[in-house]
């Protein structure tokens, strides 16, 4: 076994969860690659500094690049293992598109060599491990394939990340750690590498099993949210809190409901269950109803908040928050921004965005005339608030600064200011 010293590990992807895996990595005194595509990425990561917002993520990747543990590049080298972290979408049929993990695939096999691992952590369809291994079966035919072969002169493994933004740094080490191999001994090749930084129990199976854990975990997440965002419509429809309802409910000893919200947003959740709608349409009505009851509940915002604003001509309306989240600058798939956005094209020039963790507003809202501002100046001039993200900084508002404000709260952050009107429902706040 190759000593933390002598081990070369390639990380293709250094997007939220690749960059903070390859720093982790090469904090154990692991050689480490990360590849992207994105000039600019590979750039800040070898000045030392980040382009994504992760507690204490500057400060490790500062210090590994120094140390010389950690370089970026967009060309693939030869390593001992290589760990494929890129996006898996979703086409526009809501099918998944596993093109990113086959291209990364191909560069893998260019430089694959006998005794290396080759481990998938990409969020993936059932199969897409093994589409990995026959890909590079097919260009590296002169090497044993794993499952192919009686034996073989590598391994290929599937270990999903499991981890929360905000404490990524924290839960690479800490959380237990499925993985599945194409054989058994391609799982305890990874294995031993998962052990090498992970504190937390790392348990094997094979590849397809890992593959729906993954998938079983964020669908269940999903439908539990539904369950929350669903409740908070028929509270509205019977004019209850539905805070309240779910504060009082959850005192049952076997009941412990979500926070509803304006959806459901991020790489994961939002995105991951449709890779089971997709395999088997017949089986999975809760979960596609899941799916859609969560995409319904961002409609029924927007549909709310244009109607409250409406009421109030050429107002200024800040929208606080735009990430999926609260207290990181990740947005992809997020309700917030999709509401903002919405609300933007709209209502031109009335609209302000509070996001504490954008330097800009994404390209979207060029022509829709809205502006990014501070907290600050939202408390000072715009008379309508509707709360998207629960950021700290937002729940730090004291009420006094909210009292002359109108307020939709989606996501029940400021449950100290009463409902003066019969109008405050759905998990919101008027005054």
């Amino acid at each position: 076994m190759l000593s933390d010293n002598e081990l070369k590990v390639a990380v293709l992807g250094l997007g939220y969860i690749g960059l903070p895996t390859a720093a982790v990595i090469a904090r154990t005194g692991a050689s480490v690659l990360g590849i992207d595509v994105h000039q600019n990425v590979v750039d800040t990561v070898n000045s030392g500094k980040v382009h994504i917002e992760e507690v204490d993520l500057d400060g490790l990747v500062s210090g590994v690049v120094q140390r010389g543990y950690l370089r970026a590049s967009n060309v693939l080298e030869p390593a001992d293992v290589f760990v494929i972290a890129v996006p898996t979408p979703f086409a526009e049929d809501r099918r998944p598109d596993t093109g990113f993990v086959l291209e990364a695939a191909r560069a893998v096999a260019s430089v694959l060599k006998a005794g290396d691992t080759v481990i998938l952590e990409s969020t993936s369809p059932v199969g897409t491990t093994e589409h990995v291994r026959d890909l590079l079966a097919e260009l590296r035919p002169e090497l044993r394939a794993p499952g192919i072969s009686e034996s073989s002169d590598y391994a290929v493994a599937y270990c999903p990340e499991r981890v929360l933004p905000g404490r990524i740094l924290v839960e690479l080490i800490d959380n237990d750690r499925v993985i599945g191999g194409i054989t058994p001994r391609c799982a305890r090749k990874a294995l031993t590498f998962y052990r090498r930084f992970v504190r937390g129990a790392c348990i094997t199976t094979s590849a397809r099993a890992a593959e729906m854990t993954k998938l079983t975990e964020n669908a269940f997440r999903d439908v539990n949210i539904a369950f929350a965002n669903e409740l908070s419509l028929v509270a509205d429809t019977m004019g209850v809190d539905v805070w309240e309802v779910i504060r009082l409910a959850n005192r049952h000893p076997r009941v412990n409901i979500l926070q509803p919200g304006p959806g459901v947003g991020g790489h994961c959740i939002a995105v991951d269950p449709w890779f089971l709608v997709a395999a088997d349409p017949k089986n999975t009505p809760l979960i596609r109803t899941a799916r859609e009851v969560n995409d319904g509940k961002t409609d029924h915002v927007i549909a709310a908040a244009a109607a409250m604003i409406a009421t109030n001509p050429g107002v200024p309306v800040a929208c606080m928050g735009l990430a999926f989240k609260a207290n990181i600058d990740d947005f992809r798939e997020s309700p917030a921004l999709k509401v903002a956005l919405a609300l933007a094209r709209q209502f031109p020039d009335q609209i302000k965005i509070v996001e504490p963790y954008a330097r800009s507003l994404p390209n979207a809202f060029a022509a829709t005339g809205a502006r990014l501002i501070d907290v600050d100046a939202a408390i000072e001039t715009c008379p309508i608030m509707i709360v998207l993200v629960d950021h700290d900084v937002f729940r730090s508002i004291p009420l006094e600064e909210r009292a002359d404000k109108r307020v939709l709260d989606t996501r029940g952050i400021w449950l100290d200011q009463p409902p003066l009107r019969s109008d405050a429902r759905l998990g919101r706040r008027t005054s």
